[in-house]
């Protein structure tokens, strides 16, 4: 397994990650607490040391599941202000750890100044139950106002070929600060593995049974970016979830995806992402074709 450094912060992480709210939230069949465990296990046999969990997936339940799966492994994977030190005490014990690797405020609070939530996260450190600050979902102006707080070591936000609303700002912003970049969301929901179309349907408790870019008409109408996909696979002799995976981790070396997965067969998929090259050529091909894609429906 490669390793990547998140920007200047010295956290080095495997270079693709591991999105584990699936494992305990969303679409079913889930599979039992067992089966998550020895597939987090063979996550860590493959050489992935970047987990991505969150209180509010379950709630609570992922953390404990990743807590128990990792326990074995502890110091060799990485995972108001007064809410955010209970919170953080929380997880600690979920997380069966004396520290966490790193911490993200999950999404921007507009009733909280990020210098305090960035002060909070400060204090966290210096008392060594948080090693690394991350943002999630900010703009610009909140990672430098947070940054000038508490250096912040990775910003975490949606990111992939058919959402880049990031390179605008944010991606910019993080290369001149040292700041690491983390795309959730990678394979557009796994839209951008090949394996959806207007026949697929989704459960109630599927996020993408509501998501705009999920509707008959959507799927039928973004159709190009997957054919896309498909086409350089073929010539790369790799699946549309490789090269989209290859294209992220071409961007900057200091982006590190974390897909989400609960199958070893597409974990091992994933992971075969770090065997491709892209040529400047075909990032060059890639981007000339998806300038004459028009993306359609909201990713919310």
């Amino acid at each position: 397994m490669q390793k990547r450094k998140l920007g200047s912060s010295g956290l080095e992480v495997s270079a693709v990650g591991l999105g584990c709210m699936r494992m305990s939230f969303g679409d079913t069949p889930i599979g039992t607490r067992q089966d998550m465990i020895a597939f987090l296990h063979a996550a860590v046999d493959r050489g992935i040391t970047f987990f991505d969990t969150a209180e509010v997936y379950g709630p609570f339940t992922n953390e404990d599941l990743v807590g128990e799966a990792l326990e074995p492994f502890r110091g060799q994977v990485d995972s108001r202000p007064e809410q955010i030190k209970r919170v953080a005490e929380a997880s600690l014990k979920r997380l069966r750890v004396d520290a966490i690797d790193l911490f993200y405020q999950h999404r921007p609070d507009p009733n909280v100044p990020i210098e305090d939530v960035a002060g909070a996260v400060k204090d966290l450190i210096q008392e060594g139950k948080v090693k690394h600050f991350g943002l999630s979902e900010s703009g610009a102006d909140l990672i430098r106002r947070a940054h000038a707080v508490q250096p912040v070591a990775a910003i975490q936000s949606e990111y992939s070929i058919w959402w880049r609303a990031v390179e605008d700002e944010v991606l910019p912003t993080c290369e001149e600060l040292g700041i690491g970049f983390v795309p959730f969301s990678p394979l557009g929901r796994g839209y951008l593995t090949g394996k959806i179309d207007e026949t697929s349907t989704f459960a109630p408790n599927d996020i993408r049974a509501r998501n705009p870019r999920f509707t008959q008409e959507a799927i039928r109408a973004n159709r190009g970016v997957v054919e896309l996909l498909e086409r350089i696979s073929a010539e790369k002799k790799a699946t549309p979830a490789q090269i989209a995976l290859a294209w992220l981790l071409a961007q900057k070396s200091w982006i590190v995806p974390i897909p989400g997965s609960r199958r070893l067969d597409r974990l091992d998929e994933n992971n075969g992402s770090l065997n491709i090259e892209l040529s400047a050529h075909d990032l060059a091909e890639i981007k000339e074709a998806m300038s004459k894609i028009t993306v359609i429906g909201d990713r919310y």
